[in-house]
């Protein structure tokens, strides 16, 4: 999958199917199941590092898991999400931050949030040469300055704020606006007004693709979950089953079964039974040593 043909795909009407995952086994099942992109996020904090929030995780998590992920992909373009602080601060270092996830975690493109400066820095890295993916309404990194996480652009004024960074990310540069959490007629008009792909997240069906996290969509996470979340299977579920199989097995005795286990031939059970009767061991052999300072 390229920027280029994202953009065909939503020139022709061709949904556009994006995830976020985090790890490798998971990047081998999105890439059999044919989704066109992956996003590493920032959401790895909630979902995966045991964080309250996205905020605590840093770049050289992000590095790592974004790593792992490549291992599992082929054909999906795979965007590395900018953590908190490690853009905002200034051009300088929104490159670096990029050129880290695409130099050693081998992403094609990065994504960063908001409005606002963080235009400035989505522009000044698409002219390093690295693509951009912006990120509109409700951002997770600043959601405390939102009002918490709740939709976005309510009223007309909330609207025109998230319509504004949407246009102000097109003219930097960026080849795809993810707009979350955002009433579906607000996107639907922001939508209209610009030529670049956008990916909607609980904004409705107005947008050209859609994205979920893997760990929501399949039910590896539990507890509250944001409305537009749907549950696709129960992962957690079948997990808890196993384990709880695994260890009732363990306590009763019926694993490891004797198809579980290997084979010796007699005569060499014979020759270790020798040396054991006989103390001939290689812990009875001593050796002249000093201890370090």
């Amino acid at each position: 999958m390229t920027i280029t043909r994202l953009a065909e795909m939503m020139k022709a009407g061709e949904p556009i199917a994006m995830i976020t995952a985090y790890d490798f086994p998971s990047a081998e099942v999105v890439e059999e199941a044919g989704v066109d992109v992956v996003l590493v996020g920032d959401s790895a904090a909630n979902c995966v590092l045991g964080y309250d929030t996205t905020v605590p995780v840093g770049m050289d998590e992000m590095t790592i898991l974004a790593k792992a992920v490549r291992r599992g992909l082929k054909t999906p373009l795979l965007v590395g999400d900018l953590p908190f602080g490690s853009y905002e601060g200034s051009d300088e270092l929104a490159i670096a931050s990029a050129q880290r996830l695409v130099k050693e975690a081998g992403c094609a493109a990065v994504k960063l949030e908001g409005g606002g400066a963080s235009v400035e820095r989505a522009e000044a890295i698409i002219r390093a040469g690295i693509p951009v993916m912006g990120h509109v309404g409700l951002t997770p990194q600043t959601a405390t300055a939102l009002g918490g996480m709740k939709a976005q652009g309510r009223t007309a004024e909330k609207a025109v704020k998230v319509a504004d960074d949407a246009l102000a990310l097109e003219r930097a540069g960026c080849f795809a606006i993810v707009i979350e959490a955002v009433p579906e007629a607000v996107a639907g008009m922001i939508v209209a007004k610009l030529d670049t792909p956008t990916i909607g997240i609980g904004a409705g069906n107005a947008t050209a693709g859609q994205v979920l996290v893997l760990h929501d969509l399949a039910g590896i996470n539990h507890g509250h979950l944001a409305k537009f979340v749907k549950r696709y299977s129960d992962v957690r579920g079948e997990m808890l089953r196993g384990v709880e199989g695994y260890v009732a097995e363990v306590r009763s005795g019926g694993f490891p079964g004797p198809e579980h286990v290997y084979s010796v031939d007699p005569s060499e059970l014979d020759g270790l039974r020798r040396r054991l009767d006989e103390g001939d061991l290689e812990s009875n052999y001593s050796w002249d040593w000093e201890p370090l300072p």
